[in-house]
Parts: C-alpha cells; structure tokens; sequence
C-alpha cells in the first residue's frame, strides 16, 4: 500500500454518490471484540473451550440447544453480555458521518450479529444483518416463525465451565426454549425473514442510486458472504475499497486495496478527507 492508494480511496470516498459499507468480524476489533480466525483465536477468547476441544464451529452448532442448552445458552449468552458492554471504536462514527454528506446516504450490509452499528447510531433500517442478529430470538422448538427482541434476556453464565445457568430464555407462546436469530453452522431451522425484508430494502434504495462506492472492512475469505456483496456491488462501477489487514487483495476495476486494521484506515482516510473539504 502506499500513500497513493489511500489518496485514491479518499477521492472516491469524497465524490461517491451513495456509499455501502460491507462489514465482517474484522470491523469489530478494534472495539475490542475477539477475533475469532481459526481455533486458536477462539481458543484465546475462550479457554473453557480450549480444554473442552470444542471449535467456534462446533460451539456455533444450533442442536447443542437440543442436545445441551446450557452449552448453547453459555455460549450465546456470554456473547450478548459482551456486545451489550462493548463500545463501537470511533470508525464506525466515522463511516456515519461520511454517510451523512454524501447525496445518496449509505447502508450497511453485514454478516456481523453483534448490532455495534446500531449502537453507534445507525438507523436500524439502513442496516443489513444477512446473518441475523444475537439481539433477536426465536423459538428452537419452530411453534411459529415471530422473532422478537433479545432487550428483557438476562442470562447467568459460569466463566468456568461457559455453561447458562436456568431459568433458560423461553419462547412466549410455547414456553419451550428459545434460541437466538442467528444462522448458526449447518443451521435448517434459522427464521430469515427479518434479513430478507432488510436486503429487499437495500436492493430497492441501491437501484436508485449513481456512484455507488463500497467500503468493505475486515471480510474475510473463510466466511465469503460479505466480500461476495461487495464485489457484486461494486461491479458495475468497480468502486470498491477494500481494507483488511491480511487479504486485502482486489481483481477488478477500480478497486483498492488497502492493507490496515479498520480504525486505522478509516481514520487515515477521514484526515484526507477533511483536506478535500478544506480545499
């Protein structure tokens, strides 16, 4: 990367039409989250499950609520305290405010379920959850397919063993368990309606838009749904910007490849756009 690359960026930025944001775990962090790449990155956020043997994979299984729903119910668990406490690095204002002068606004498409965009403020209908979100639940028995919110879910969980202590959340029309709406590994049982109706949205407003640039941040290659979005979005235009500290490789058009962690390439781009501003 030079600096010409992040001038080149900072210029599309600056003269977009419409900006998308395309979002993987790498967005988050900077925020402090943990990185979950390969098993001893999970193994390093979580050592009860190093000592288990258990991967993120195994653990992201939807039949442990069958089979242990005090497993499953650790693991979702933990992870919903964590996001509820977790502050969104400045990046994520930072994006907001580009989208705020730029004609056409912005969306976000990510596979995140954590819902840090919307805890930095983002409009919950400007964003897109393709892989749902941990705010939400459903019923694991599928009594009905409503999804509701996750806000009154209050769980205890042992950091020894990451097991859930019971009374485990419940679904309020059957009273059997509930789960999070979240497609989970090999998951058949996932209720995606709510994401749907969010990329039905964003395929309406991204019709109407000119100079669409999309920013991708920290997609990966392991789980591809976010850069697939991104390059296919960025296709006609080849406006896309892609920052991710290890593959940061772009194959067509005009797009850039920008080698850095997300707070840092955004804040490096927002200085040379307030340079554009000044000029």
């Amino acid at each position: 990367m030079t600096d010409a690359d992040l001038a080149r960026a900072a210029e599309l930025i600056s003269g977009a039409g419409a900006l998308l944001v395309c979002a993987g775990a790498g967005m988050g962090v900077d925020s402090g989250l943990p990185d979950f790449r390969g098993d001893e990155g999970f193994w390093r956020a979580y050592p009860p499950y190093a000592r288990l043997g258990l991967s993120f994979a195994e653990m992201a299984d939807p039949q442990h609520f069958a089979a242990d729903p005090e497993l499953a119910w650790g693991f979702y668990g933990h992870r919903l305290d964590l996001y509820r406490r977790t502050v969104p690095h400045e990046g994520f204002r930072l994006l907001r405010e580009w989208g705020e002068r730029t004609p056409g606004g912005m969306r976000v498409f990510t596979s995140n379920v954590d819902g840090q965009f919307q805890r930095a403020g983002y409009p919950q209908d400007d964003v897109v959850e393709v892989h749902g979100s941990i705010h939400h639940m459903q019923c694991a028995g599928g009594c009905h397919d409503d999804i509701w919110s996750a806000e009154d879910t209050l769980m205890v969980v042992d950091e020894e063993t990451m097991r859930a202590e019971r009374p485990l959340p419940s679904c309020p029309e059957c009273g059997g368990l509930s789960r999070p709406n979240i497609l989970m590994f090999g998951d058949l049982d996932w209720i995606g309606h709510r994401s749907q109706r969010q990329l039905d949205a964003l395929q309406q407003w991204r019709r109407k838009q000119q100079d669409l640039v999309v920013i991708e941040l920290g997609a990966g290659r392991a789980v591809p749904t976010v850069r697939r979005q991104a390059e296919l979005a960025s296709a006609a235009s080849g406006a896309l910007i892609r920052i991710n500290p290890r593959e940061p490789d772009v194959r067509h058009g005009r797009g850039i490849s920008l080698p850095l962690g997300a707070l840092a390439a955004l804040t490096a781009l927002d200085t040379l756009l307030d340079g554009f501003s000044a000029g």
